[in-house]
Formats: structure tokens, sequence, C-alpha cells
């Protein structure tokens, strides 16, 4: 067990952040999955939109690696290209 306030305070602040973050990560796969399964043309461009954003929001605050998130979005815009043709 922890010996200091501090890193008291740093295990509670850990946990909260840990959660907000999975929550976050898990939102993002849950719209990916869901873009995936859409044929419509203009919600799968809207729903594309939404998850380039919350992808870039992930990769900027090191939730996941800068790279998986281009990567991913790459094989998103080929996946509506396809769909929006």
């Amino acid at each position: 067990m922890a010996n200091h306030k501090s890193a008291l305070k740093r295990i509670r602040s850990n946990e909260a952040k840990r959660l907000r973050n999975r929550y976050q990560h898990k939102s993002t796969r849950t719209l990916i999955k869901k873009l995936r399964l859409t044929t419509e043309k203009s919600v799968v461009i809207e729903l594309f939109k939404q998850v380039s954003s919350s992808l870039d929001k992930l990769a900027k605050k090191n939730i996941i690696h800068k790279n998986k998130a281009a990567n991913q979005k790459s094989k998103l815009a080929k996946l509506v290209n396809k769909v929006a043709a």
C-alpha cells in the first residue's frame, strides 16, 4: 500500500483516468463497428467524420498510438469510398 498522501491521490486519479480512457476507447470501437455495418451513403459519411475525429482525439491523448489511428482511418476511408461510389 502507498505510504504518502500524494501516492494515494495518484492511485485515485490514475483509476479515474483509466476508466475514462477505457470508456472513450470502447465508444470509438463501437462507432467503428457501426460504420463497418452501415451501407447507406449519407450515414456512412457522417459516421466516418465522427470516427475519424474520435480516433484523432484518442491519439492526441496517447490512449492509442498515432500510427494506429492513422491506419484505422485509412482503412475506414477505403471502406467509405467503396460504399459511397
